[in-house]
């Protein structure tokens, strides 16, 4: 209800001739401001009487797309749930009951239940505690968060770094220090999630180069040389293709058009490389890469928190404006004291990524002579099993559940619609008879068919379409 206030007109002290010519236009004036507040309260008491309305209407209509958005989900195959682990990570897992073999994890060295990282977490729970209930500036930084940035620059072989609590926080970080509405940032078409919120939230215009096609990056490079400044950014490794950035392509051209390079190298640092530097080291040029994000939550221990390594003046400016940073405590002390060790084997045990070489090498031959159309670098761990229809690719992996292998299929929008995949991970841990195993779990669930094509050109030039189906049970 609207109580209105109206106030009557004062009385005039005029003298009534000299009033009475004012009468008529008291009462017009009264009349109008009756009926402005009579329509006045009428329409407020008609717009929350709406509002309450449409707020029911919005409760149940949200409920009803939800609903309707989750069962396409299911209907179309990419529904995602989460299976319940009741072990540590590692090699061999326990879900649901059941022993299995693991070939899903970014576990790439097998250091997440190694016994020397969890003894160094232990440790330094005894001398530095749980947790500090802090940001970093105010009282969330312990000698040990400084000596691992100090290790973690070294290894890259940069001058400095910074710690967030994950990799997607470093790359939603970094962008919006730097860039303005006068920069231009470039992007592979197929970077991780995390680059491309991090784009979306900087001012800087925005543009997109196919994948792994230096000619379409240089021609954006052309046609941006009156931007401020421009950065390239790219995966190191793409982990949905298990193909490699071309980073001394991707340098020499940020040389050529005074660009600066951003690599995330999440699904690299640690494994690629002659010692585990990533693609930099790959590329060889680690000293020229301008800015590496990457990840304490994969190969190295699989734990968590993020970071980005690069020149003194690069990390201080993120100390004073990087939002994730700012307003994010501290990484846990133990993870820390963990990961400082995980350094250390690193450089002490190269076998681990000798033996990551060679399991790559055994199980992505081993799945090719099986007919499997196998996608990425034949260098790469990450080994992308395609399969192409969504819901076949979800069936298959239950399927290989069943035969003991974990895996996970992949469909839209992680890839591109009709391109869903099974991702295999290979780890140093894997034994032979594990990727045996493997190999044998998917010929025993699918059969792989080939069609030959010539398609009608000048060229007469012939394709093979690969064809994946479930095998029918006996």
């Amino acid at each position: 209800f609207f109580f209105l206030m109206i106030r009557r007109p004062p009385r005039s002290t005029q003298s009534r001739s000299s009033a009475a010519s004012d009468v008529y236009k008291r009462q017009v004036s009264t009349q109008s401001t009756w009926g402005i507040q009579i329509k006045t309260g009428m329409i407020l008491t008609k717009l929350v009487r709406n509002f309450s309305t449409t707020a029911k209407h919005t409760h149940h209509s949200l409920k009803a797309i939800i609903e309707a958005q989750i069962k396409e989900l299911k209907q179309t195959g990419v529904y995602k749930t989460e299976r319940i682990i009741t072990s540590p990570q590692r090699i061999s897992i326990q879900t649901n009951g059941q022993n299995v073999l693991n070939f899903c994890a970014n576990n790439y060295l097998g250091l997440a239940d190694n016994q020397d990282i969890i003894e160094a977490a232990k440790r330094t729970l005894d001398t530095h505690g749980f947790g500090l209930s802090s940001v970093r500036f105010i009282c969330g930084t312990q000698d040990l968060h400084k000596e691992l940035e100090r290790k973690i620059a070294a290894f890259h072989q940069k001058e400095d770094s910074i710690l967030f609590t994950s990799a997607f926080d470093a790359n939603a970080g970094f962008f919006e220090t730097f860039l303005t509405e006068e920069d231009a940032i470039i992007s592979d078409q197929l970077n991780h999630a995390s680059i491309i919120d991090g784009v979306r939230l900087c001012k800087a215009k925005r543009f997109r180069y196919n994948h792994l096609d230096m000619q379409d990056l240089e021609r954006i490079l052309q046609e941006t040389q009156n931007a401020r400044l421009r950065f390239i950014a790219t995966d190191g490794v793409f982990s949905m293709d298990g193909d490699f950035a071309p980073l001394d392509q991707i340098v020499a051209l940020a040389k050529k058009y005074h660009a600066y390079t951003f690599v995330d190298e999440c699904h690299a640092t640690g494994f690629l490389g002659e010692t585990g530097r990533g693609t930099p080291q790959l590329f060889g040029v680690e000293k020229e890469v301008d800015f590496i994000s990457s990840t304490l939550g994969k190969a190295l221990g699989g734990g968590s928190g993020g970071y980005i390594t690069s020149r003194k003046e690069v990390v201080d400016y993120l100390r004073q404006k990087a939002r994730p940073y700012l307003f994010s405590n501290s990484i846990a002390p133990a993870i820390v004291g963990a990961s400082l060790k995980v350094f250390d084997i690193i450089d002490n045990q190269p076998q681990l990524i000798q033996q990551l070489n060679t399991n790559t090498k055994v199980f992505r031959e081993g799945m090719q002579k099986a007919g499997f159309k196998i996608l990425g670098n034949q260098a790469c761990p990450i080994v992308p099993v395609y399969i192409g229809d969504a819901k076949l690719a979800g069936e298959l992996a239950e399927e290989l559940l069943q035969e003991g292998i974990y895996v996970i299929a992949f469909s839209y929008p992680v890839v591109p619609k009709g391109q869903a995949r099974i991702r295999v991970q290979i780890s140093a841990a894997h034994k032979p008879a594990d990727l045996e195993k493997a190999i044998t779990g998917f010929t025993n669930v699918a059969t792989v068919s080939y069609t030959h094509l010539t398609l009608p050109t000048i060229y007469s030039v012939q394709i093979s379409v690969v064809a994946v189906s479930l095998k029918k049970k006996k």
